[in-house]
């Protein structure tokens, strides 16, 4: 005689939390029951058949998060509510194959804020390159011509056809991590208008106290204890201030900019193995 009752498979599990602010990754714990395979429907539309897996939420919104526990023909499921709610800051996500970097735009400075989050919305940046990188100084894309463009070939003249007036806030400074505008030089730029849509990300390195107070008196800039302790212990690049537009900062991903000013590149800064971005808006 045969109980087959018993044998049908048990789907049950649980998570780290069911209600986090975007962006959040979520661990799921398998607690199923007489199963041999698994299919988890994370509710945005992405699945795993992975038996533990995580899982990163981008956006905000009501999930409903289902697992179906399998064994032979016998399939049993269970589902569990997830909250994301939406981020207290302007948050975007930029993702590379050295790692996801989240950055924060600030309000403060509206201009470039709102463009970038239109190009990210209209996916001008996805597939673009990081084509000039500097280790100890920065990691630059954002040009257009990037997309397709051939091994070797020059890159960062190109942009949507547009500038966005400077934007200066003397909060906002160059420690690692920052967020600023690219642009073209004062020769040619007078009035420090930034690019459309090319941007660089701080690298930097630990400023020195006398060099901090060199700047501040060759750009009439007055550093708070914080900002001087920033370039001091974080590291950054002050000689960049007043001069090109920061309008945001990475808070999540430091070592990813690390990983990639480390890439070979060529006579150009340009690096030999293409370092592609896709940037999306954590909603």
């Amino acid at each position: 005689m045969t109980f087959t009752s018993c044998m049908k498979p048990m789907a049950k599990f649980s998570m780290s939390a069911d209600r986090a602010d975007a962006p959040a990754t979520i661990e799921f714990k398998n607690n199923s029951q007489k199963a041999d395979s698994y299919l988890w429907n994370f509710g945005d539309g992405t699945q795993s058949k992975d038996s533990v897996p995580n899982h990163h939420y981008t956006h905000s919104g009501k999930y409903d998060v289902t697992l179906s526990a399998t064994k032979g023909k016998k399939t049993n499921t269970m589902t569990q509510p997830l909250i994301i709610n939406p981020p207290t800051k302007c948050l975007i996500e930029i993702t590379t194959d050295y790692g996801v970097m989240v950055a924060e735009l600030y309000d403060a400075t509206p201009k470039h804020r709102d463009n970038f989050l239109k190009l990210i919305d209209q996916g001008f940046y996805d597939g673009l390159l990081f084509h000039r990188v500097i280790d100890g100084f920065m990691i630059q894309g954002g040009d257009p011509d990037s997309k397709h463009a051939a091994a070797g070939a020059p890159l960062g003249m190109g942009g949507p056809g547009y500038q966005v007036p400077a934007e200066f806030v003397d909060s906002l400074i160059h420690v690692k991590g920052s967020l600023a505008a690219a642009r073209m030089g004062d020769n040619v730029n007078p009035q420090k208008m930034s690019s459309g849509s090319q941007f660089y990300i701080v690298q930097g390195r630990p400023v020195e106290s006398s060099v901090i107070d060199m700047f501040e008196t060759r750009k009439g800039i007055s550093y708070t204890p914080e900002q001087k302790k920033e370039y001091m212990e974080l590291g950054g690049t002050p000689a960049l201030d007043r001069d090109y537009t920061v309008f945001g900062r990475v808070i999540s991903g430091l070592d990813v900019i690390d990983k990639i000013a480390l890439v070979q590149k060529d006579s150009r800064d340009r690096p030999l193995k293409d370092v592609k971005m896709y940037i999306k808006a954590v909603k």
